[in-house]
């Protein structure tokens, strides 16, 4: 019996045994980490009065996910209208930075800016499109407030104002067609002010121009229908290339406003401007404008166009350094919009 109850121990210090290993041993914790939490302060830049204080924020947690949990306290105050910084007069933070990367402790204290009423990107764009297209109509069939009542909805005898017409009609259906349907938009909205300068720049713009083309005083082109067809078969050339790119861009991958793939020339041969520039959309618009400026020879359109080629200039120089930066082997050859030069 004794013999029996020993071979039961040692039968049951085996099962222990082949189960613990070395033996019993405490339960050591893993991968447990310090974990801190985060406090949020939030004030007015003009009063510094508190406007909401946030408690036990996510080390790891975004400047957008702040503004969500501000748009919960304030509903006035949606994502896209707040504008988050360190210093009353620094600069807004971006939406991605995630607050244990900021240079600030455990509390830190940042300013809001409303930024007002905000309208996203597409409409924008509708609106810019809209008016110019409406605007140039109306002074092409002479509506009697415009040229007096002697040329009240008569037409112009030159084939070049009909020409400038159409071509400026195409433009900008073309920009309603991209809008709906083509373009992506990497930042979500605009402020309500900028959106009427631009429409101010715009439907301005496109009146100035329209009142010069479809003056009764009008004059011609100096090298006749040579200047005239030559730069109109430019221009549509130009408007081709312009819309192919958008397609092209439209295919591409990217995260936000940061690029993850370059944009390469394909069997289309009106991007393979994408050999010479980063921006061969921006390319194509100047040229088209050009063409314009050429096919009707009229200062307000050569000044429009002026004035564009600045500006999109300095939108390509941007984005040719995103894609030097965010792109590994990107093309040495490619400039930002002009091919070998800018």
């Amino acid at each position: 019996m004794g013999c029996l109850e020993l071979k039961s121990l040692f039968t049951v210090a085996q099962f222990i045994k082949a189960r613990c290993g070395d033996g019993l041993k405490a339960g050591e914790p893993k991968n447990v980490k310090n974990y801190v939490f985060f406090e949020v302060e939030v004030l007015d830049p003009d009063s510094r009065t508190q406007l909401c204080y946030l408690d036990k924020v996510e080390p790891n947690a975004t400047i957008k996910e702040i503004k969500t949990l501000l748009h919960k306290l304030y509903p006035k105050w949606y994502p896209s209208r707040q504008a988050l910084k360190l210093h009353p007069e620094g600069k807004a933070l971006k939406d991605e930075d995630v607050l244990e990367d900021l240079p600030v402790g455990t509390t830190a204290t940042m300013f809001l800016q409303d930024l007002g009423p905000q309208l996203s990107w597409t409409m924008v764009f509708l609106a810019e499109s809209v008016g110019p297209l409406f605007v140039y109509l109306l002074f092409y069939y002479r509506l009697p407030f415009i040229y007096g009542p002697a040329h009240s909805y008569s037409r112009s005898p030159h084939a070049v104002v009909r020409l400038a017409c159409i071509c400026h009609t195409l433009h900008y259906i073309k920009r309603l067609v991209e809008t709906i349907f083509v373009h992506r938009f990497s930042q979500g909205t605009l402020p309500v002010q900028t959106i009427m300068l631009n429409c101010v720049y715009y439907w301005g713009f496109a009146a100035w121009l329209a009142y010069y083309i479809n003056h009764p005083l009008y004059t011609t082109p100096m090298y006749g229908k040579l200047q005239i067809y030559s730069a109109l078969l430019m221009f549509l050339i130009c408007e081709c290339g312009n819309f192919s790119i958008n397609l092209s861009l439209n295919r591409i991958s990217s995260n936000g406003s940061k690029p993850t793939q370059i944009p390469n020339p394909t069997n289309n041969p009106f991007t393979w401007l994408f050999f010479f520039v980063s921006c061969p959309n921006y390319t194509y618009e100047v040229c088209a404008w050009l063409s314009f400026t050429v096919m009707t020879q009229c200062v307000p359109v050569g000044v429009f166009t002026f004035i564009g080629f600045v500006q999109m200039t300095i939108w390509a120089r941007e984005k040719h350094r995103t894609y030097v930066k965010e792109c590994k082997d990107y093309p040495e050859l490619r400039s930002a919009i002009i091919p070998l030069f800018l």
